[in-house]
């Protein structure tokens, strides 16, 4: 199967100590990245530095809708345009703003490729 990688902006809201002061609230790159065959029910957030995060496809897909999530990682709607990711680590607290259109595109993506090989 092939990787699924999509390259987004998003919006740093709040974060840990590890992403750089300036990238706050600043749109920043992100990828986004489906490996069915390293994990097929998860997908990653690649956030600046080293920053990646690993969550549940269907977590991601659930919390565009409504509010999902607990422990690490939470997703939640936020308007009628945007979702919003937390991550917690050790170090603190990473909340990421995405627009929704950029994920649902991402997920439609990630069930496309797994439909083209098991069909």
């Amino acid at each position: 199967m092939s990787v699924v990688e999509q390259y987004a902006r998003a919006h740093i809201v709040t974060t840990d100590a590890d992403i750089p002061e300036d990238e706050h609230e600043a749109a920043v790159p992100v990828v986004l990245r489906y490996d069915p065959d390293a994990d097929p029910r998860s997908v990653r957030v690649g956030l600046p530095g080293t920053h990646e995060w690993t969550l549940s496809r269907t977590l991601l897909e659930q919390g565009l809708r409504t509010p999902a999530g607990s422990g690490e990682v939470r997703v939640w709607p936020c308007g009628r345009v945007q979702a919003v990711v937390e991550f917690h680590s050790a170090h603190g607290v990473s909340v990421v703003q995405f627009e929704s259109k950029t994920l649902v595109r991402f997920l439609r993506r990630t069930y496309t490729a797994t439909e083209r090989v098991a069909g």
